[in-house]
């Protein structure tokens, strides 16, 4: 059974989103070989595919669907080093047991699910992550943030998944919230309570400068030794986009031991495997340095600084992309084209269950190459 492929028509607000797409009669239980190639085509070409109705999907299936995107893969894409107690992640994941590839997150407490007797979930907040959160007072009148956008990657040791599997069990009680972008611009935008936030990376790229399009294909990325750890002790911008330089990340001495080999240095450029279009892909909360032809910037302020110009655009409300959650929808997105981040002030009553999939993968992302790069070469 073959099934229908409807792009998301953005609102006149989302004049930058250009990416999205819907699947409404898919059953992921009965997937068939042929059905796969045309979901891997979509998740390349949309970035972001929603299909719905799949409530009764096991996490088993999650697991396998996902795991077809990357078959030589079975490590979940943070390995275990999420686990560790310090890290801004590990109270945001739990292992399902039997299938440890797939992490129950969200919020308020779960009894007898998926192996699981009884879970307390806490929803990432900007109240402990971000450097100046909102008041008691503004939460209550609506008001939320952008918690962190990123990839789902460890960037250190393993390689960033090709593909994220998040499947939105059960969403709380319908409520609208204000995303206060609170950096001056006055931006701010509508949303669902717990939406999962997304921007393009090819977008990113294409609403760049001619200069700062020939600085990213010059420039790569030095990701901190375990970055999770490493940003735990320092604080995020209002907007979720990296953090506030104040030199407070952990030193070396207070880092567990670093294999300078599994220290990862990536384009900021990656290349669509299926579009072959260029995405701008930087996690600038885990960047700790950037090297032009091959000289390092060697300033964590400045490093901060230049991803920041180069980075927010892409993030202004005409850009991002807040889905709807309804209960069963399962999102595939396209790990390495795509920025995302959870949003929303959630409380202990509001029940947010979902699952996430995703597997480090044993590739590194594809370069930009000069030929690829031509078109906007600099005269």
């Amino acid at each position: 059974m073959t099934f229908t492929i409807v792009p998301i028509q953005p609102t006149k607000a989302q004049s930058g989103v250009d990416f999205g797409a819907m699947i409404s009669d898919l059953d992921l239980e009965t997937l068939t070989d042929e059905d796969f190639i045309k979901l891997e085509e979509a998740v390349y070409t949309y970035q972001v595919v929603v299909v719905r109705h799949q409530g009764h999907v096991q996490p088993e299936t999650q697991y396998k669907v996902t795991k077809r995107f990357d078959p030589n893969t079975d490590t979940y894409g943070h390995g275990a080093m999420h686990r560790a107690k310090d890290s801004v992640i590990a109270r945001d994941l739990s292992p399902i047991p039997n299938v440890p590839q797939v992490q129950l997150l969200g919020n308020g407490v779960v009894k007898n699910y998926q192996g699981i007797d009884e879970r307390t979930l806490t929803h990432p907040s900007h109240r402990t992550f971000h450097h100046t959160p909102l008041t008691e007072e503004e939460e209550a009148a609506g008001k939320t943030r952008f918690y962190r956008w990123h990839m789902d990657a460890a960037l250190y040791k393993l390689n960033p998944p090709k593909v994220t599997a998040l499947f939105g069990v059960k969403n709380p009680e319908a409520r609208r919230q204000t995303v206060q972008y609170d950096d001056g611009t006055g931006d701010e935008m509508e949303v669902q309570l717990g939406t999962t936030a997304f921007i393009s990376g090819q977008h990113a790229f294409e609403i760049l400068s001619p200069e700062e399009k020939d600085f990213c294909f010059r420039t790569k990325v030095q990701y901190a030794a375990h970055p999770y750890l490493w940003m735990s002790t320092a604080k995020a911008r209002s907007t979720g986009l990296g953090m506030v330089s104040e030199g407070k990340e952990m030193t070396p001495d207070q880092l567990p031991p670093v294999n300078e080999e599994d220290i990862k240095i990536y384009p900021m450029l990656w290349k669509n495997p299926v579009t072959h279009k260029i995405h701008l892909q930087v996690h600038p909360a885990a960047a700790q340095d950037l090297i032009t032809d091959g000289k390092r910037v060697g300033d964590l302020t400045k490093v901060r600084e230049i991803l920041y110009k180069l980075q927010r655009p892409s993030i202004s409300p005409a850009n991002v992309y807040a889905h709807e959650w309804n209960d069963g929808d399962l999102v595939f997105f396209h790990n390495r084209g795509v920025l995302h981040t959870v949003v929303g002030c959630l409380q202990p009553e509001d029940v947010r269950i979902f699952q996430q999939c995703n597997m480090a993968s044993s590739d590194e992302p594809m370069p930009v190459t000069k030929e690829d790069f031509a078109p906007y070469a600099k005269a």
